[in-house]
């Protein structure tokens, strides 16, 4: 098992700048891979970023370019800095862990961006 926490969404305003944090309750140094979903209401759940135990990362086409994952093992927890932030990146985000099979999910934590 793995529990996940997301931390700091918020409201910015179009063009701004937020970093999403996620920590794990154990170390993600033995996961498959860590990454960032997102969700608006009435729609599918459809994946930002990616990054495998080997650091290798993959991003939705919406958002390469504006959006950087990142991972610190000695803290367990990984990052999404998003940049140049637009209306239509309004959503809840949700952090995720592929346990090679098994896959966890955070609470969400929102984010509005206003235009």
């Amino acid at each position: 098992q793995v529990q996940l926490v997301e931390s700091g969404g918020g409201l910015v305003q179009a063009g701004g700048s937020l970093r999403l944090s996620c920590t794990a309750s154990r170390s993600i140094f033995v996961l498959k891979s860590m990454g960032w979903y997102r969700q608006v209401l009435g729609k599918q759940r459809e994946l930002v970023a990616a990054i495998t135990v080997d650091e290798n990362t993959n991003y939705a086409d919406s958002v390469k370019g504006r959006f950087t994952i990142s991972r610190d093992n000695a803290k367990n927890t990984v990052y999404l800095q998003m940049n140049s932030l637009k209306p239509e990146d309004t959503a809840v985000y949700y952090c995720n862990a592929d346990d090679y099979g098994p896959r966890y999910w955070g609470q969400g934590t929102q984010v509005t961006v206003s235009s």
